[in-house]
């Protein structure tokens, strides 16, 4: 009796294991048509622009968001608000100062559920060469090619872009919006 108690119990507790291991996220990557925007005030006018290159990677479950990561590289010269004046502005020493700091990371591991199929990533944004905590607050459209439509608010000033002049929050404010739709494809 003893002998068939043992494999029981050894069976329930590889039962328990299996019930128990971690999900495992689906890995995701860019694929074409995504987008990544950003729009502020100058002087009181709204004005809004975009990054024509980045790149993003994803590991994602929606019934397990704790276990998510993710990344996103964006190469700054990339940026543009279809105004040569302002875009050069944009581009140098004084906002992103693309010559020196050539691109920004997002990266986020702390993610939540908020309901109705939203999500939070908690994560690091790095921009000219300083580290800040960021919040993406994205839903997920699931399928076979997911999209990841997100927004978050960055504090420009907190990473030291408009300094001098720019940094008068009367012209441009300190909150810049930023949004994006990732169009993603498993990883093969």
């Amino acid at each position: 009796m003893l002998p068939e108690f043992r494999r029981a119990a050894a069976l329930s507790a590889g039962v328990l294991l299996l019930a128990t291991a971690p999900a495992f996220a689906t890995d995701y990557v860019q694929a074409p048509g995504s987008t990544l925007a950003f729009a502020t005030e100058y002087d009181g006018e709204v004005f809004s622009g975009h990054f024509g290159r980045f790149t993003t990677t994803v590991s994602f479950d929606p019934q397990h968001p704790e276990a998510a990561k993710l990344d996103v590289v964006i190469p700054l010269a990339s940026a543009g608000t279809a105004n040569p004046d302002r875009d050069q502005t944009l581009l140098g020493p004084d906002f992103f100062n693309a010559d020196k700091f050539p691109q920004a990371r997002y990266s986020a591991t702390a993610f939540r559920a908020l309901g109705d199929g939203t999500y939070a990533a908690d994560g690091t944004l790095t921009l000219r060469g300083v580290s800040q905590p960021v919040t993406l607050t994205f839903s997920w459209t699931d399928g076979a090619n997911p999209v990841l439509a997100g927004k978050a608010t960055v504090q420009r000033l907190a990473f030291n872009v408009g300094g001098g002049d720019w940094a008068d929050v009367s012209l441009i404010p300190d909150a810049v919006a930023v949004s994006t739709k990732v169009n993603l494809r498993p990883v093969n």
